[in-house]
């Protein structure tokens, strides 16, 4: 009986340093939230008459409700790489 080989799913040096700057950046940008303005040009002005209080939490508002979407994109994303990576070994050993 031949033995199925299963891929491991180590990362590479270059595969690592990749992870290591995009994770990097993540963080700078994180850290950096506060300054990030997100509203559109109809949500400025509504901000502005508002006050800077109220403008500053509508800003953090839309900043918090665009996370999810991207967490729930990159989680499926990483899935997607991951399975399609295995596959294409599996592929290559194979011929």
């Amino acid at each position: 009986m031949k033995k199925k080989h299963i891929p491991t799913t180590k990362f590479s040096t270059k595969s690592r340093g990749v992870l290591l700057g995009v994770s990097m950046l993540f963080c700078l940008l994180i850290l950096n939230l506060s300054n990030l303005m997100a509203q559109c040009a109809l949500c400025t002005k509504t901000a502005q008459q508002l006050g800077d209080g109220p403008a500053a939490g509508l800003n953090k508002g839309i900043l918090y409700l665009m996370v999810i979407p991207l967490g729930i994109l990159s989680i499926i994303g990483i899935k997607w790489y991951k399975k399609e990576k295995v596959t294409r070994t599996m592929e290559d050993g194979e011929q």
